[in-house]
């Protein structure tokens, strides 16, 4: 059985990863970075934006930027059904 994540890669989802800066709740002038990764669709990243609903809702330090970058790992160019298997022992 495959596992989950390289079925989602064959349903079109890249390994995006998002560098977080945020304002620290206590000290607004300084920023902090957080990094956060997962699988997403581009261009939409509801994954992504999922999360940073999260954040805004319920963590309290504002966000100042986010910065994103995805790779589809697996394109649909580099699988293709083949007729025959092969077993060597």
């Amino acid at each position: 059985m495959a596992c989950e994540t390289f079925r989602r890669q064959l349903d079109g989802y890249g390994l995006t990863t998002a560098k977080i800066l945020y304002r620290l709740p206590d000290h607004p002038v300084l920023l902090q970075t957080y990094i956060w990764q997962d699988y997403d669709l581009f261009p939409e990243f509801p994954t992504l934006q999922k999360f940073l609903d999260f954040w805004r809702q319920q963590l309290e330090g504002p966000l100042h930027s986010v910065t994103v970058a995805h790779s589809r790992l697996i394109a649909p160019a580099e699988i293709r059904a083949i007729g025959t298997e092969f077993r060597l022992h």
